[in-house]
């Protein structure tokens, strides 16, 4: 469900795919590389492509650039199994996001980033505020909200980790689906 002559083309003319362009004229050794080329490095070299991926969703992009199926060009008996696939990939969209180790995602840095909020709250308020009288009650909040935070966290890597097999399994489905048009 991804077009690598897309990808090939992104990776020669986008911007944000200047490191992977840098890694393939690496592997090559040439100085400027034609899109058939990227594309034969593609086939050749599948970290290239996994750099890509992994870059488009740290991004926000999909990776998917199958479009949903047009349901009234096609005859009636085929119709249920279009609108599963564009389901499918309607579900898939959502969830690809999720297909990113938890440990790389921006949710783990949404929660460090309120802990050091949080922290240099604590600091804030026994030292500038000069509440050193209140400061085992103030650590006692910060305990907790390290104590949220981890459970927090916690519920979210399983959350990715559920995510993550079932995009693997729907893929895998809608690849099958798709096959059979």
């Amino acid at each position: 469900m991804i077009d690598l002559k897309l990808v090939a083309n992104d990776i020669k003319d986008v911007g944000l795919y200047d490191f992977i362009l840098q890694d393939c004229l690496k592997i090559s050794n040439k100085e400027l590389l034609k899109e058939e080329e990227i594309l034969s490095l593609l086939f050749s070299n599948p970290e290239i492509l996994e750099n890509y991926k992994q870059t488009n969703i740290e991004n926000n992009i999909s990776n998917i650039h199958f479009q949903n199926l047009k349901i009234d060009t096609l005859e009636e008996n085929k119709k249920s199994d279009i609108q599963k696939i564009n389901r499918n990939l309607n579900i898939l969209r959502d969830i690809e996001k999720y297909t990113l180790r938890f440990e790389e995602s921006p949710t783990l840095v949404f929660i460090f980033s309120i802990e050091f909020f949080v922290l240099f709250s604590v600091q804030y308020f026994i030292v500038l505020l000069g509440l050193k009288d209140w400061q085992l009650e103030i650590y006692g909040l910060f305990g907790l909200s390290v104590l949220f935070a981890w459970l927090y966290a916690n519920k979210q890597k399983k959350k990715y980790e559920i995510n993550n097999k079932k995009f693997k399994e729907l893929y895998i489905n809608t690849e099958k689906l798709l096959n059979t048009f």
